[in-house]
């Protein structure tokens, strides 16, 4: 892609969704995501209602009179992106392709965490850890994160969440908030969920596309893989095979829920033909 081009798109993104981040996520985003602990900000008189337990002794001996340690809130965070930039990501028979709502939600995400002064890092996969960006501040890093999202070329093509999940396990040593963005068409990857949620607070973010759910009747059709390049020619005017390919579906989608809800994983399906707005809000709105 040529600079100017790379640039425009880089810029148009920045546009939209820093515009989104500033008029709607930023006090959800503040409110949906606390600090890691308290921290110690000064001392005051005991005053009626104060824990006796936030007493500083030292200081009341000192004195002659009864003082409180004051704390306040740790806002500042780590964010971490694990982005899934596998082949399927290229697919998308609606308004966009899932690696573009991808793209918009990333940078939307990234916006919010310098607002509230957080690091923002990146992690892209696909059954290789492709490439990793190292949690920083300021907008120069956030737009390079947008262009690398733009521009990056995967050297694979399948997906592998369970290597994901574990390299953030071993690379991000302290508590971090990790969005998994990702159609989650996967090897079973739900030990690794699990393990690394105890570590991180996960949030996962489904990217899906309508004809994923269900198959229009359009006679036979050609279809392929894109991370195995298999082909297969399926019967689309087969009321049986439509309605079978919606069982299978609702299947995945339903393994999904139960495995984020046992594994305490916070969750958002978000459709390429849909605004992302709205399960985003309802997302942090429910944190």
């Amino acid at each position: 892609m040529e600079t100017s081009e790379l640039l425009k798109k880089v810029r148009k993104i920045e546009i939209k969704t820093r515009g989104l981040s500033n008029q709607i996520f930023s006090g959800e985003y503040h409110s949906a995501f606390k600090g890691r602990g308290m921290t110690f900000s000064e001392v005051r008189e005991y005053q009626p209602g104060d824990d006796i337990r936030s007493i500083d002794w030292n200081v009341t001996a000192r004195f002659n009179n009864t003082y409180v340690k004051v704390f306040e809130e740790e806002r500042e965070m780590t964010v971490m992106l694990l982005v899934d930039v596998s082949a399927s990501g290229a697919f998308g028979t609606q308004k966009q392709l899932k690696q573009d709502l991808i793209t918009e939600l990333c940078a939307v995400l990234a916006f919010s965490s310098i607002q509230n002064n957080d690091k923002i890092g990146v992690i892209f996969f696909t059954d290789k850890i492709e490439k990793f960006i190292p949690p920083k501040k300021g907008k120069s890093h956030v737009l390079r994160i947008i262009r690398d999202l733009i521009e990056f070329k995967p050297e694979h093509k399948k997906t592998d969440l369970k290597l994901a999940l574990k390299y953030l396990t071993s690379v991000i040593k302290k508590r971090s908030i990790a969005f998994v963005i990702s159609d989650f068409m996967s090897p079973d990857f739900s030990d690794a969920l699990k393990i690394a949620n105890r570590k991180h607070d996960l949030v996962a973010l489904r990217i899906y596309d309508k004809r994923e759910q269900e198959l229009p009747n359009v006679g036979f059709v050609k279809m392929m893989d894109a991370e195995t390049n298999a082909l297969k020619w399926i019967d689309t005017s087969d009321k049986a095979v439509r309605t079978q390919y919606v069982v299978n579906a609702k299947k995945k989608e339903q393994y999904l829920k139960d495995l984020f809800n046992k594994s305490g994983v916070d969750s958002a399906n978000i459709n390429t033909s849909e605004s992302y707005i709205v399960p985003l809000t309802n997302l942090f709105k429910r944190r």
